[in-house]
């Protein structure tokens, strides 16, 4: 093990050298004073004024190599600031200007670790970028380029490079569809159809988002480009296995007791037993009045028209609708029309009310309350029934989710249906003191 290294300040290096060099000067005097008395007075001050150049050359020789260090350590921080960490700088006193040196090496290699790591994420990161199945575009305020991944040079540019171009200019050779999803503001989706195709399956289904953010002081947009056909197609798949097992069920529950009641009604006819024939007729119209029901329910869930939007008084909505459930009015309704398809409101109001009534409430307690809010109009359906647990409070809205044993699973998904269809949305939430709200928020006109 090597011995430690004496150690000397450097304040105590330059008062011993000065010390020293002073001590020669003084002594260098002294002797030719001795030697030379008579010429004392007049060397006296041509040895002072020797004494100090020679002290200040003394002086500079012995801080040129602290001047040199100072140079170095100006240079090295010079190239860390360019982002180069590779310089270090050698020094073999044991001294402060030595615990200096060591911690400007120590600085640097810890600097050229971060950079070492850095480096080794950005490219990870870059990897994970260039590879994902979403398009990315990174905009400027001009509307230029300045990052796109692998996936967005596919969609746009056929692979080829897209920093550096105009985005404007990419679309005008892009799918119109995309095109036109750009321009408009917002997320969304949008479908692309290859040219000369009449196939539905060659669709391709995006999803377009879009974020807005800072970079070194100005304003970028980022836009991201999803294909989600492969992941609708598969839940496309999963839907219909659910829709066939739903009307399966309600199917077999309607045809088996027909095919079983005409059965016995033809075996009543054949014993001449006709008193139970009424009854078993009354029986089918039922069964078969109920699968009808049921088929319509379906058919208007799936051929909901677009909204016709027109002004909505309503004391004569309310008063109409009325006439078809029972519910008590809470408040006051507001005084400015409502832009909606009124009928298309009135089905999803008594599809709630009528989940209301079926809830266990008191029918006294089934309430509408209307209220005019910031950004638009809240309609809420409110019971004071079981209420709902969180399972069935996070199924409640999917199409042909049903916790009755009769029930299609579409009232709900219905009311959502057509609250999306006006650019509002449906929520449902347990009440404080027990029951359901179920609120559909319209957006003002």
């Amino acid at each position: 093990m090597n011995a430690p290294r004496r150690r000397f300040s450097l304040a105590g290096k330059l008062a011993l050298a000065l010390a020293l060099w002073t001590a020669f000067w003084l002594a260098l005097q002294w002797w030719l004073l001795r030697a030379f008395p008579d010429f004392g007075a007049v060397l006296a001050p041509a040895l002072a004024a020797l004494a100090l150049i020679t002290t200040l050359a003394f002086s500079r020789r012995l801080l040129r190599t602290v001047l040199s260090l100072f140079r170095a350590l100006s240079g090295t921080v010079g190239s860390y600031r360019d982002n180069d960490f590779s310089f270090g700088i050698v020094w073999n006193g044991n001294d402060e200007l030595g615990d200096l040196v060591a911690a400007h090496n120590a600085l640097g290699a810890a600097l050229r670790e971060q950079r070492l790591t850095l480096v080794q994420r950005e490219l990870l990161l870059d990897t994970m970028v260039q590879n994902t199945p979403v398009a990315m575009l990174l905009i400027a305020p001009g509307g230029h380029v300045v990052f796109a991944n692998l996936g967005a040079r596919r969609l746009l540019n056929e692979g080829r490079k897209l920093e550096g171009h105009s985005l404007d200019t990419l679309l005008r050779s892009a799918p119109a569809a995309l095109a036109e999803a750009v321009a408009r503001p917002g997320d969304g989706l949008f479908v692309i159809r290859p040219e000369h195709v009449d196939n539905a399956d060659d669709e391709e289904v995006y999803h377009l988002a879009r974020k807005r953010f800072s970079l070194n002081g100005r304003s970028h947009e980022l836009l991201l480009l999803r294909q989600l056909t492969s992941e609708l197609r598969r839940q496309e798949v999963q839907t219909w296995k659910k829709v066939i097992r739903v009307i399966s069920h309600e199917l077999n529950n309607s045809l088996a007791p027909i095919a079983s009641l005409a059965h016995s009604g033809a075996e009543l006819i054949r014993r001449e037993q006709v008193q139970r024939i009424e009854s078993i007729f009354a029986t089918i119209e039922e069964r078969a009045r109920h699968l009808e029901g049921f088929i319509n329910g379906y058919a208007r869930f799936a051929k909901l028209p677009t909204p016709r939007l027109e002004p909505l008084q309503w004391p004569a909505f309310i008063e109409r609708l009325q006439l078809h459930a029972q519910f008590a009015l809470d408040g006051e309704l507001p005084q400015a029309p409502l832009r909606a398809d009124a009928a298309q409101l009135e089905q999803a109001l008594l599809n709630l009310i009528k989940n209301a009534h079926e809830s266990g409430s008191d029918p006294q307690q089934v309430q509408l309350r209307v209220r005019e809010v910031p950004r638009g109009t809240r309609i809420e359906v409110l019971d004071r029934g079981s209420g709902m647990n969180d399972a069935v409070l996070a199924n409640a809205l999917v199409p042909f989710y049903s916790t009755k044993r009769s029930g299609t699973g579409l009232g709900l998904a219905l009311a959502r249906e057509i609250a999306e269809a006006h650019g509002g949305s449906i929520s449902l939430r347990n009440r404080a003191d027990g029951g359901l709200s179920v609120a559909l928020a319209l957006p003002a006109a």
